[in-house]
């Protein structure tokens, strides 16, 4: 962040000041740790470095993360002022944080920050059904959300595969995407307004809570996405759709993966709006047999899943199954019913956990290409993964183009860490190749902010810079991230 106070390269807090604002004379409690109790009530401010060192990272391999000075876990608006007020005061970096699911670094502790833990801000505030909007506070929980708007015949579709963990503050935070992104799209979509303190501590309002709106710039897309470096997410005003009819599935299988994402194309192609549209190679379809034993051949090189909430989904499944048998499909199996639909998408939510248990480590990647370049994306990871002699199974949201190839590899030994690591990095080379973006749900963070600049170019890098400049001029909001 050249432009930017400059941070220290090591610690990744604003150079120049005492690490966190400690006092250095003497026994006893920091000038931080005073400063930041004043406003706060004891049960939210932790200093015990054994509990501290809970909250350093996220889920994210190969990033690395510091040692905090202190958590704080705000329940209130006014609290979350009084830190940053504080931080501003004293130049302390902040770190906010969600459920820590995230899988680029963006979470990570920097040392001496105050790690602002949003979880326990976990009020759902108002259900409105007749404008189709929920207002929530930062820790609710996703599928907490999807329950309680389901009472009222609504739904909330952005669906990461977190969704039992992760909260909304941290979906907004990494634009985060899931399985329904294919027809419903992803959380950008249905965040119509944002409270948001900024840096020195004033609180932002952005947005509306009405259907349309485009009074001035659209900041509230701005915070969609920042990973908390531009201000912190204290509220938002979520957009709802009414329930759809519940989803029937299908299975199919394919001696390749190019005439899985053959059917793909085909299925895009023809104009279907698939509730899901799912793919696993052949690595992952292996990895989830030997986890649960679900009886798909070996032969199969691809599992295509996909799904539909129309008023008659039998109809359009079977039109579907005719492309993929058309594709090279050498097994299509709908099913009849809820449950059998729950069965078939076990697979798919069983892929990451499957893949874990080939090694003892994975890096997971979350490249998006253009539909038509899906099949030269896996057959292009394949080619990584001979190359390196690594295992690397694909998982994709296929119908959005999304990949999530998953490298794994064994973190104690340091030969294979470091095969591991490049083959990520050409991944995410070979995903700009095809015309994609290196992340299309997780975020850059730390672990991919070196590719940021390859893809944005260096006039938008200088913008993007600006605005962070403009919100954040001392560089304190989650130093060393994204730039």
């Amino acid at each position: 962040m050249d432009d930017l106070q400059q941070s220290d390269p090591r610690t990744g807090h604003p150079a120049g000041l005492d690490p966190a604002g400690l006092d250095p004379a003497g026994p006893g409690p920091s000038r931080l740790h005073q400063a930041l109790a004043a406003g706060l009530p004891a049960e939210a401010l932790i200093t015990d470095p054994d509990v501290m060192a809970s909250y350093a990272h996220d889920m994210a391999s190969f990033c690395t993360a510091g040692t905090p000075a202190a958590v704080v876990l705000p329940r209130t608006v006014e609290q979350v002022q009084h830190v940053m007020r504080t931080a501003t005061e004293l130049r302390v970096p902040v770190v906010p944080q969600g459920a820590r699911t995230g899988l680029s670094g963006a979470a990570n502790a920097s040392d001496g920050c105050v790690v602002l833990s949003l979880v326990r801000m976990d009020r759902i505030l108002e259900i409105d059904p007749v404008d189709r909007i929920a207002v929530v506070e930062p820790g609710v929980i996703n599928a907490v959300l999807s329950r309680a708007v389901a009472e009222h015949g609504l739904y909330y579709p952005p669906d990461p595969s977190s969704w039992e963990m992760c909260t909304i503050g941290g979906n907004i935070g990494t634009a985060s995407g899931g399985l329904c992104c294919v027809k419903y799209g992803v959380t950008a979509e249905y965040v119509l307004g944002l409270d948001v303190v900024l840096a020195d501590g004033r609180l932002l309002r952005t947005g509306r809570r009405t259907a349309k709106g485009v009074a001035g710039y659209d900041l509230t897309r701005l915070f969609v996405g920042s990973e908390g470096t531009l201000g912190i997410v204290v509220g938002a005003v979520l957009a709802l759709r009414p329930q759809p009819p519940v989803q029937l599935a299908l299975a199919a299988e394919f001696p390749t993966a190019e005439a899985a994402c053959a059917a793909v194309c085909a299925i895009m192609e023809r104009g279907h709006t698939p509730s899901l549209l799912e793919l696993m190679d052949g690595t992952t379809v292996r990895a989830v047999n030997a986890l649960a034993h679900m009886g798909l051949p070996d032969t199969t090189e691809a599992l295509l899943l996909c799904a539909f909430d129309t008023p008659d989904p039998a109809a359009d499944l079977a039109a579907v199954g005719e492309l993929c048998r058309a594709a090279g499909a050498t097994e299509v199996v709908p099913a009849d019913d809820v449950a059998e639909s729950e069965l078939l998408l076990q697979a798919r939510r069983l892929a990451l956990t499957a893949l874990e248990t080939v090694r003892t480590a994975t890096m997971i990647d979350d490249v998006c290409v253009p539909r038509t370049r899906l099949a030269a994306m896996l057959s292009g990871t394949a080619a990584i993964a001979a190359k390196h002699g690594l295992t690397i199974g694909v998982c994709a949201h296929a119908g959005d183009g999304n990949t999530h190839p998953v490298v794994c590899f064994d973190h104690a030994d340091e030969d294979e860490s470091r095969r591991a690591r490049e083959s990520f990095d050409e991944i995410m080379a070979l995903g700009l190749e095809l015309g994609g973006t290196i992340t299309g749900e997780h975020g850059v963070g730390v672990l991919k902010k070196e590719w940021l600049a390859r893809e944005l170019g260096p006039v938008g890098v200088e913008l993007q810079r600006g605005i962070k400049r403009t919100f954040d001029p001392l560089g304190l909001l989650n130093p060393g991230k994204v730039f």
